[in-house]
């Protein structure tokens, strides 16, 4: 048996194709668009890039982008002063912090001054606590586990009663995926360094969600033939063949699983595409509730 590849690709270009199709109707209905703020502070290359492609991914699907910078040795009242002026800018419904900071700042109090309407990046406190409640709804969910959750439901796999296994629980992925999983009333096990016989934990999971940073750490026979398996790692190894020097992998022994699993993303191309199509599905999401509150 020979997985089925879950084209993480291909599904997030879909996903912006339906976002850009409801932008139009709401711009042509409102005579307004959403509105993302990405706020840079430095001169980091890698968080630059970062900051260009969500600017171009807003451009795309025809949502308003800012990109507001401020210099590395700007202040911590600089950087919340900021981020209190994109709060209260009614044109801005997403607000998005790119990190790392430099290491002056206090990275949480910068995130906690962003209003919870705004979080789209779904890391307020108050939304991860809504997240881990039975019967609550965060008014926004993390890009990355959304993402998963997103490639789960349209690749067709089935949550309820079904085993899921986290391999890590890091509070950006393996934390609020867990919630995620546990809220399609799969039942969930978190694992992670502390964990005895790691592989017989993994075997047992009928979808497995690998996050834990270790280049291709899971091997084909960690994981329970038929398993769906979801590569969230994204790992530079040294390839002298490249042009570069290295090659990205997963956290995922790729070609030994693919002949294991029913169904497995791919690195790069899989959960990576979604994040960022769901940061634009939660600016979306933004605007629409806050043009429920000015009817």
């Amino acid at each position: 048996m020979t997985a089925t590849i879950i084209d993480g690709k291909a599904i997030a270009a879909e996903i912006r194709q339906e976002i850009k199709a409801e932008v139009a109707a709401l711009k042509e209905k409102y005579r307004k668009v959403p509105g993302l703020a990405t706020v840079l502070v430095g001169d980091n290359p890698a968080s630059q890039t970062y900051v260009r492609m969500k600017g171009r991914a807003c451009e795309e699907v025809g949502i308003h982008s800012v990109r507001p910078t401020l210099p590395n040795d700007a202040t911590q009242e600089q950087v919340e002063g900021l981020i209190r002026e994109l709060n209260a800018d009614p044109e801005i419904h997403g607000i998005l912090v790119q990190l790392p900071l430099p290491s002056h700042l206090d990275e949480e109090a910068v995130l906690n001054t962003i209003s919870i309407e705004k979080d789209v990046d779904g890391f307020h406190p108050v939304n991860i606590g809504r997240l881990a409640m039975k019967g609550r709804e965060p008014l926004f969910v993390p890009c990355t586990p959304r993402g998963i959750m997103v490639l789960l439901e349209r690749a067709g796999v089935t949550l309820e009663g079904s085993r899921a296994v986290v391999l890590g629980r890091s509070n950006i992925v393996g934390m609020p995926v867990s919630f995620l999983l546990l809220h399609a009333n799969a039942t969930v096990t978190i694992c992670h360094s502390r964990t005895r016989d790691l592989p017989s934990v993994t075997r047992e999971a009928d979808v497995l969600v690998a996050a834990v940073g270790r280049p291709e750490m899971v091997r084909g026979d960690w994981v329970k033939p038929g398993a769906v398996v979801i590569d969230v790692g994204v790992n530079r190894v040294d390839d002298p063949s490249r042009k570069s020097g290295y090659r990205l992998v997963g956290d995922v022994a790729f070609n030994e699983v693919k002949e294991v699993a029913s169904a497995i993303t791919p690195v790069p191309g899989g959960v990576g595409p979604m994040t960022i199509a769901m940061l634009l599905q939660n600016t979306l999401q933004g605007f629409k509730r806050a043009l429920s509150a000015e009817k």
